[in-house]
């Protein structure tokens, strides 16, 4: 069976597009600064308390050139802090992240290459939507990204987008600080 080729909806206009690309580099940028800054500053973690749950969460989901553990940070975390709050700051946070992805797909610009893996995506995200954010979120993959940049790409709105997306990366995130909780409190029995 033939996989076909998804279509792509129209560009927007040429002002709003140059908004949104002037927008993409202005969070890479920040993201690439802010990842510099918190790979020197990873160990004093439990200093900065829930804001460094929340900006640790948003670099690790917006930047793959350097990479933070931002799911180990809210399990380590959830071990020191509020594990459901852990949870629910981490989950804002990456999915604040993945708005680069989103951009970039949004802007018209290909970091992937359109391969079988993009046009599944593209395909689900045009038939089941939010469901399929959802799906990727909450399971850690490295899809998420190529889903992302699908979601862009189809216009899907950026408040459902960012809906969705956080729905499945807070369970994710209370999930792995639950994990961290208990394994800590089972260490320490």
């Amino acid at each position: 069976m033939s996989m076909r080729r998804p279509s792509v909806p129209p560009p927007p206009s040429r002002r709003h597009l140059r908004f949104v690309q002037a927008l993409t580099a202005i969070v890479v940028i920040g993201v690439l600064i802010a990842a510099v800054w918190f790979r020197e500053r990873i160990q004093d973690l439990e200093e900065y308390g829930y804001a460094a749950v929340f900006l640790v969460g948003l670099v690790s989901n917006a930047t793959l050139i350097l990479p933070i553990p931002g799911l180990a940070v809210s399990s380590l975390m959830g071990g020191v802090f509020n594990p459901w709050l852990v949870g629910v700051v981490g989950g804002l946070g990456q999915a604040l992240g993945e708005l680069s992805g989103y951009l970039v797909g949004y802007s018209g610009q290909r970091l992937v290459d359109r391969g079988p893996t993009y046009d599944r995506l593209y395909g689900w995200m045009e038939r089941y939507g939010g469901w399929v954010i959802f799906g990727l979120a909450i399971v850690p993959n490295p899809l998420f990204d190529v889903g992302g940049m699908a979601a862009g790409a189809l216009r899907f709105p950026v408040w459902k987008f960012l809906l969705w997306c956080a729905a499945g990366k807070v369970v994710k995130n209370v999930a792995f600080a639950l994990a961290g909780y208990y394994g800590v409190e089972a260490v320490f029995r």
